[in-house]
């Protein structure tokens, strides 16, 4: 490896290793702010703790990544423009993209290591994230539920007025929402005066004896003309068991989005499940697509009539049928319309659910290749624009890489939450922040390599707030210097 190269990847790692330790604490910082209501006033271990944080930061990575080769690539080369270090290269016959090719190949090994780390480190953290926040709700059941506020445990949303006890198991004024699994809201409201949380090692099952309460039902009724009646169930309980699956954390995520196993896959495995997720699929859609029709053929098949040859059509027999009979057809008719409504909605939730299910194992399939990508888009972003604006250090720099990153993070969770709800391809909603960035890379890397625009000076932005400040400078200075003199 010839000086130069040596000079520029030296220049470019002390760089990029101090830009990602910063930026890798604050983004931890963020996550044990997340998850304050978690480890705050839990009484648990220091080891725990720790155990923690070292099981969530892996999936910071990806986000810390990308952004640190932008900013570090922006700050070195911005810092080589301006000290003119470019100009005596470019005098010694070197050019910007043989300036660049050392950090390139650099670039691609880290990209392979940041696709390696996302399809290997990141889903075993993740297990191990999620089972160490089941193993603390076992030993203290209690954390699950904080006071005077609900929280989302699975299926359902618990409040608890105050907690007791040794680990905060027992309860008092518990209200539950159990949410429907056919997307109708909350169908049940129950409320006790007190509870008491019990769970066993190595179960899943976390046990809540709720003690004298109410039992509130929404009941939807098959019968259309019966829905605006509001029908509900009522009853009270001395003693109530309900059985909490801690299972249920794997959907439940730090800002409360609901996820699945898809985060604890590898490549490998996100493909198996695609296909087994997808032909089940396949096989639901044929099922429900052949009982509505049977239905359909069911409820539409006609009665035998005496004469049949007299009737020409429907009107006919409509006419032959006296006003009692006719309202009883009329009556049956909107019954059938009515059930097949209610099972054709019923029917496409649960499809609509599955097909997000698949769709959100495709993005995490491809958010591993996309991670790799971003690396190298991020330093042929950060690379010639450094060179181009001519600015080195934190100031300028700092404001093209924040620019920049939030475009991409924000164009990258647009698309995946559109691609969820399967407004587009999982495909394209993956990678429409690489498409749509891609074109500035190579634009900005063009213009770099045949020096068109390196000159261009962007000290019209930073001027006006130089001024503004040496002129607040010297007011005080003035200042101080007539009080001097008083």
């Amino acid at each position: 490896m010839k000086i130069l190269d040596r000079y520029i990847l030296k220049s470019f790692l002390i760089t990029f290793t101090s830009v990602f330790v910063i930026l890798f604490f604050i983004f931890v910082l963020q996550g044990i702010w997340l998850f304050i209501s978690e480890l705050a006033g839990k009484n648990l271990d220091f080891m725990v703790i720790i155990k923690f944080l070292v099981f969530y930061s892996p999936k910071i990575v990806p986000l810390v990544l990308p952004l640190s080769i932008l900013l570090a690539s922006i700050m070195t080369f911005g810092s080589f423009a301006e000290n003119y270090e470019f100009a005596a290269m470019k005098s010694a016959g070197i050019s910007l993209g043989r300036a660049m090719k050392a950090l390139t190949v650099f670039i691609f090994l880290l990209s392979f290591a940041a696709f390696f780390f996302a399809n290997n480190v990141i889903p075993k953290a993740e297990y191990k994230f999620i089972n160490l926040r089941k193993d603390i709700l076992q030993t203290k059941p209690a954390m699950a539920i904080a006071e005077g506020q609900f929280n989302t445990i699975g299926n359902s949303n618990i409040k608890v007025d105050k907690k007791s006890g040794e680990n905060g198991e027992l309860l008092e004024g518990v209200t539950m929402h159990v949410k429907s699994n056919q997307g109708f809201g909350n169908k049940t409201v129950i409320k006790a005066k007190s509870g008491e949380l019990k769970s066993e090692e190595g179960s899943n099952i976390l046990k809540l004896d709720l003690i004298d309460g109410y039992y509130y039902e929404d009941i939807y009724p098959k019968k259309y003309e019966e829905q605006h009646k509001m029908p509900f169930a009522k009853a009270n309980f001395k003693k109530y068991r309900i059985n909490i699956d801690l299972t249920n954390l794997n959907k439940s995520e730090q800002a409360g989005e609901i996820v699945n196993t898809n985060t604890m896959l590898n490549v490998n495995e996100l493909n198996f499940t695609i296909d087994s997720l997808q032909t089940s699929f396949n096989k639901d859609v044929v099922s429900f697509t052949e009982n509505i029709s049977q239905g359909i053929e069911f409820g539409l098949k006609p009665k035998p009539v005496n004469n049949p040859g007299k009737f020409k059509s429907a009107e006919d027999i409509l006419a032959s049928l006296t006003i009692e009979e006719k309202n009883r057809v009329y009556e049956s008719a909107l019954n059938n319309i009515s059930s097949t409504d209610f099972s054709i909605q019923t029917n496409k939730n649960d499809l609509f659910e599955k097909q997000k299910n698949i769709n959100k194992h495709w993005i995490a399939l491809h958010e591993k290749f996309v991670v790799a990508f971003s690396c190298l888009l991020m330093f042929f972003i950060g690379a010639p624009l450094g060179a181009i604006i001519r600015k080195g250090g934190l100031g300028l720099p700092i404001v093209f890489a924040v620019l920049i990153f939030i475009t991409f993070h924000f164009i990258n969770t647009f698309g995946k939450k559109v691609a969820q709800e399967n407004g587009m391809p999982p495909f394209l909603g993956t990678w429409l922040s690489s498409f749509i960035l891609t074109p500035l890379a190579v634009s900005l890397t063009y213009r770099a390599t045949n020096d068109i625009g390196v000159m261009v000076n962007f000290d019209w932005i930073t001027e006006p707030f130089q001024k503004l400040v040496n002129k607040i400078f010297n007011n005080n200075n003035e200042a101080e210097i007539n009080d001097n003199d008083n």
